[in-house]
């Protein structure tokens, strides 16, 4: 999996990726001790306000970033939202107001609504080659969950010598640091057909064009499958961070540290899996690969709830174990694989856009189960949250194998924007709206150009 970072563009980027992921890490850590500075006691109401600012950012900002991206050097874009997320980092340790937090948190995860979608969109153009990509979206899940379990470490440690103040500075040092790896990398240009498809300016609202990647997953079938897809994921992934601490330390009457090892689980049973798809994935389709992971997840949820209405058992916290990591190896099943469809089903000249589409839109169902998952297990207790979230997951599982077409041949109705009228791949489209809409058979079912 490493011969990928022979790559020197993606090393370099992979690196910007790595120490941001970081960087964010430490602020996540300095920000609590923030709240609860300013705050006190009601430092839990403003995290997670916080939190949820931070998720209407990403369903806000993405798709309008998508919009634009095609006006301005990706890396300018990315370079840019690493020094607003620098500059912003750098303004938190002097705030004294609630309302201060939520503006800056705004304005942090705004920058990383841009930057996210916009490094997605590069790298399959970085790595054109199927098997060099799918080792990169593993070691991206890889990086991601890494840094759950290295940056409260590391926070942890540095704590041990300094304040939490200077957190703050580690995640300016990350950004930065980010910006001149991007600054660095030698950026492939616009992907030859995307080139082609640009002899003219793209027309079209800005309403249109900030609209045209979720308007692609609505047209596609396997991105309709997506949509759902993400809200299987996102009920697993809020059961776990949300009721974590009220498993251990309630249900359980585990120490706070215990916290920690039950998140770690869940950790790494995504690591183990991300680092077995590579393999996986040159011989199953992804297809197989994500429905099965979403099915996957409902079993999971029939194992919880048994460990839920269980009221006693020695057993009962190693079970728990088993089942955060089966919870974060089934998401990995259904995430890691998520960027091979997009880059497969978005022609060149909209991949940004359906990138920022599924940043956004998968982030709306993390918004809609985070505070779903809370107040559930609040009121109506972790019984009725389990069986909520998990018949969700088995709606959301079932959709998607009927949304999802079996047969490599279907054929795919599918829209463009962007392509001059006479482009010869619009030779059987007719005009819908600001773009052409046609039909035909494509590899896997999902689009692509010559």
């Amino acid at each position: 999996m490493l011969s990928v970072l022979r790559n020197r563009a993606y090393r370099h980027l992979f690196a910007a990726q790595v120490i941001a992921l970081v960087g964010t890490g430490l602020a996540t850590v300095a920000l609590g001790l923030l709240a609860y500075d300013i705050a006190g006691a009601h430092a839990g109401s403003v995290l997670g306000t916080a939190l949820a600012i931070k998720m209407v950012a990403y369903v806000l900002i993405a798709p309008a970033v998508g919009a634009i991206a095609d006006r301005l050097p990706r890396r300018t874009l990315m370079v840019g939202a690493d020094l607003t997320r620098a500059t912003v980092a750098l303004c938190l340790p002097f705030v004294d107001q609630v309302w201060q937090v939520y503006v800056l948190i705004f304005l942090l995860q705004s920058a990383s609504a841009a930057f996210t979608p916009t490094f997605q969109a590069l790298i399959p153009d970085v790595l054109p080659a199927e098997r060099d990509y799918t080792q990169a979206l593993s070691l991206s899940r890889l990086a991601y969950d890494m840094e759950s379990l290295f940056s409260p470490a590391l926070a942890a440690a540095l704590l041990s010598l300094i304040t939490y103040n200077w957190l703050f500075l580690g995640t300016v040092a990350g950004f930065l640091a980010s910006a001149a790896l991007v600054v660095s990398a030698v950026l492939p240009k616009t992907s030859p057909a995307a080139d082609t498809d640009h002899t003219e300016p793209r027309a079209g609202s800005a309403y249109s064009k900030a609209t045209a990647g979720t308007r692609l997953f609505f047209a596609v079938p396997q991105l309709r499958a997506l949509l759902v897809l993400n809200l299987a994921v996102a009920a697993a992934s809020a059961t776990v961070t949300v009721n974590s601490v009220v498993y251990v330390r309630d249900q359980l009457g585990r120490g706070a540290a215990d916290v920690s090892l039950a998140l770690g689980a869940y950790g790494g049973g995504s690591m183990l899996v991300a680092l077995l798809l590579p393999r996986v994935l040159a011989r199953i389709s992804d297809r197989t690969v994500m429905l099965c992971g979403a099915l996957m997840l409902t079993v999971v949820f029939v194992a919880l709830g048994v460990l839920t209405a269980a009221d006693s058992g020695g057993g009962r916290w190693p079970m728990l174990l088993v089942v955060w990591a089966a919870f974060g190896g089934a998401c990995s099943l259904v995430l890691t694989p998520t960027g091979r469809l997009v880059r497969r089903s978005a022609p060149p000249e909209q991949r940004t856009s359906a990138f920022a589409a599924q940043f956004s839109l998968s982030h709306s169902c993390w918004l809609l189960t985070y505070p779903l998952a809370g107040w559930l297990g609040a009121t109506a207790g972790l019984q009725w949250a389990v069986t909520v979230l998990g018949a969700i997951t088995l709606a959301a599982g079932l959709i998607a194998v009927r949304l999802w077409p079996s047969r490599e041949s279907a054929p795919v109705e599918h829209e463009h924007s962007g392509l001059r009228p006479d482009h010869p791949h619009l030779v059987d489209a007719v005009r819908a709206g600001n773009g052409w809409r046609h039909r035909h058979s494509v590899p896997g079912g999902l689009h692509a150009h010559p």
